[in-house]
């Protein structure tokens, strides 16, 4: 009798050790927000005193929040094709914004390997529900793009209640389909994501997901919920907004961060919430109706104020609590992130960006490197504390060299003092043109 308890005993140690073991080694979800030209100081984890965002606050309390994080470009499509690729947005040929007067035919190619695909190799699914901005075509549509559900609009911005782009044309999709519905494009957002997470808690499907919720907040046209319509169909521009933009601005970002908890709320219902890593991000700086906090310059432009945005990522029980990240992180780095989080490497040939998972998870320095931006006829350097600014005028190059460690407003040029090491920003930066250009077709400028 003795001996059958003693085997007992020895059979439930084993089969606790093997659920823990597949507890361990349960495969993450990825939920992806991210916000439109929402500024370095637009929400209260990142010192606005204005804006109320307890839900992205949460986010950062429960995670990491990051200090120097920058978005490829400052601007929306390049940015969107380096998140999607994890490359420099030039190797796509996507420098410049996929306009809805000029480019309604181009988009990002069908070649390149997204993050979707990526994922839906290791059975994840996947789900897109809001601003697309990598082409208008129903070729680049991203239900060709590995996703397999999409909601949402592909230009650059809509009225956030007639879903009308700024060239006067519909813009509201069901996948592949123009299909209009009714609602504040914010709320439906949200909507959709919460609809996707019931329908797809892994417990029933059997399956991880990904779900990528790229808002159109705070993004212009400037409605609050109870707003009229601004834009008619066959009717290019927007009608004025009569009250205050920037109290319009913060509330526009306020229902947003709602929207936030409303997505954390689902992930808790479904019992997904420690299992899942949250990113929140902007895709470029705020324009002067936002707030870039103390950094220099806004959206469009190549000091910080342009590219330096909010993020926070949050695992709980595997990214410690409250962390506040200093390194030097772009948006390309996440497709890696998210591959080595599931141990997986991308596929395609060449990667720029680099995984942060050891940063994230041991708080530990990223490898030194440098990085570059470039758009239309700004480009910037960074290699360590220095940032070499590069400005094509009329009549050649206006160089200028901040130390972002003890100058991040970006107030005291120190290129004059600083000879030797401008030179050998420069010529970084010619070399790095000449590679990253090498062989792309150029699809927007």
């Amino acid at each position: 009798m003795r001996k059958i308890i003693v085997l007992l005993l020895i059979s439930t140690f084993f089969l606790s050790c093997s659920d823990k073991k597949k507890e361990i080694e349960k495969t993450p979800n990825f939920i992806i927000i991210m916000a439109d030209d929402l500024g370095y100081g637009d929400i209260s984890c990142y010192g606005s005193p204005h804006t109320k965002t307890p839900h992205i606050d949460q986010l950062a309390n429960e995670g990491t929040r990051f200090l120097d994080f920058h978005s490829n470009a400052p601007v929306c499509s390049p940015t969107r094709a380096a998140f999607m690729t994890g490359k420099y947005q030039q190797r796509t040929g996507i420098e410049g914004v996929v306009t809805s007067k000029k480019h309604r035919d181009v988009g990002l190619g069908l070649k390149e390997i997204t993050i979707a695909e990526e994922l839906k190799k290791y059975n994840y699914n996947n789900g897109i529900y809001g601003k697309w901005h990598l082409g208008y075509s129903k070729k680049y549509n991203p239900m060709n793009q590995g996703f397999d559900d999409y909601a949402g609009f592909v230009s650059g911005g809509i009225d956030y209640h007639g879903h009308i782009d700024q060239e006067g044309y519909l813009d509201w999709w069901k996948g592949t389909k123009m299909e209009n519905e009714d609602g504040y494009v914010t709320d439906l957002i949200t909507q959709y994501g919460v609809k996707f997470l019931k329908e797809n808690d892994p417990k029933k499907t059997n399956k991880p997901f990904f779900l990528y919720l790229p808002h159109e907040s705070p993004h212009r046209p400037y409605q609050r919920r109870i707003d009229r319509v601004l834009r008619e169909v066959g009717k290019a521009g927007t009608l004025a907004v009569q009250d205050s933009i920037q109290s319009i601005y913060r509330e526009m970002v306020e229902v947003m961060d709602e929207g936030v908890g409303e997505i954390m709320e689902a992930l808790k219902e479904i019992g997904e919430y420690d299992n899942t890593v949250v990113i929140f991000l902007s895709d470029n700086g705020a324009n002067e109706y936002g707030s870039n906090g103390v950094l220099r310059g806004f959206k469009n432009e190549v000091y910080e104020g342009g590219s330096r945005v909010p993020a926070i990522i949050s695992y709980p029980g595997h990214i410690k609590a409250g962390i506040v990240n200093d390194q030097t992180v772009l948006t390309m780095d996440l497709l890696p992130t998210v591959l080595d989080l599931i141990q997986k490497e991308p596929t395609a040939n060449y990667i720029d960006g680099i995984s942060i998972k050891n940063s994230l998870l041991n708080e530990s320095d990223l490898p030194e490197r440098d990085v570059f931006f470039a758009y239309g006829n700004l480009s910037f350097v960074r290699s360590g504390k220095w940032k070499m600014i590069r400005i094509k005028e009329d009549n050649g190059f206006n160089y200028e060299l901040y130390d972002l460690i003890n100058d991040l407003s970006e107030k005291n040029n120190m290129a004059l003092e600083n000879s030797t090491l401008l030179n050998t920003m420069k010529n970084k930066l010619l070399l790095w043109e000449k590679e990253v250009r090498k062989g792309a077709e150029i699809i927007t400028q």
